[in-house]
């Protein structure tokens, strides 16, 4: 299992009603989209967050949070965060709601 279909689930749960959302399947997991810009999305039982490279560097101040290195090189706009850093549904909203934030600033593709 690349990724975590009830984690993915609940992402989809959050995104149901905006606009503009598409899924993909990305780095072995699930991207969810924003106008065609990566969001968020799912690898294994962690999400993954597209915050900018400003807002990714403060989110690895918190916990359970890490870079994202996918391909062996880190790539400083995004983050991972395991299930103990978005436990409740509130948690799990406000990470989404921070990618969100970030790629609303980005123009459609």
């Amino acid at each position: 299992m690349a990724y975590d279909e009830a984690v993915a689930e609940k992402v989809r749960k959050i995104l149901k009603r905006r606009k503009g959302i598409t899924e993909r399947k990305m780095f072995g997991g699930m991207a969810f989209l924003l106008n065609g810009n990566m969001c968020c999305g799912v690898m294994k039982k962690d999400i993954v967050l597209r915050l900018g490279e400003d807002r990714a560097s403060e989110a690895l101040t918190e916990p359970h949070t890490r870079e994202m290195d996918f391909t062996g090189k880190v790539i400083k706009t995004m983050v991972y965060v395991s299930p103990s850093g978005y436990r409740s549904e509130e948690q799990l909203r406000s990470w989404v709601g921070r990618a969100l934030d970030y790629v609303k600033t980005l123009p459609a593709k």
